[in-house]
């Protein structure tokens, strides 16, 4: 596989978790360099496990991995998504006790989701013979790389709005997963 393919596939892998991450970075009262870190590892690590993951499963379950795969990510991201709405608008959440995106079950929730589809892109090499190894650390790289940015420019947005954008947020993660969903039931 050469360099630009594979950067290009990298690069739209990682949308997602770009997108979550400035979701995140929007919602956090304080960005320290733990958040960072924190999300820009969890969703580097699993964007290069998944495809380790699908490339080793093989032809063995890409049906039923491509049947389903976007319900899941459909699924944990409204959830995700629904959850910060519901508690921006909740009386009873002060600022303090907003949920941390970058700990917990949370963490991995969004962690699983946005890399869903670099499963099937290991399922996809698989397929056409080509080794995982090199592919999934440029995926991992590129996605922590762009995780960290995401969350950085989601930090300023939140500094020029001020309050209540764990709404905005929400709205993020939702509609990630109505696109992951429609692409995968209207194209398909």
């Amino acid at each position: 596989m050469d360099w630009i393919t594979l950067l290009g596939i990298a690069l739209a892998l990682a949308m997602d978790a770009f997108a979550v991450a400035l979701g995140a970075g929007l919602t956090l009262p304080r960005l320290t360099g733990r958040h960072l870190f924190r999300l820009g590892f969890h969703f580097g690590l699993f964007q290069a496990l998944m495809p380790v993951l699908g490339w080793l499963a093989g032809l063995t379950v890409q049906q039923w991995i491509s049947a389903y795969d976007h319900w899941i990510a459909f699924c944990l991201l409204m959830l995700v998504g629904g959850k910060m709405i519901y508690e921006a608008f909740s009386e009873k959440v002060a600022e303090k006790n907003a949920p941390d995106p970058t700990r917990g079950m949370t963490l991995v929730v969004l962690s699983v989701a946005t890399s869903i589809d670099a499963l099937a892109v290991g399922l996809s090499l698989a397929v056409i013979g080509v080794e995982v190894w090199v592919p999934a650390a440029v995926i991992g790289l590129v996605a922590g790389g762009l995780t960290v940015a995401g969350m950085l420019l989601g930090r300023r947005i939140g500094e020029i709005w001020g309050a209540r954008v764990e709404v905005l947020g929400g709205l993020v993660l939702c509609a990630i997963g109505i696109k992951i969903l429609l692409e995968h039931t209207l194209l398909a």
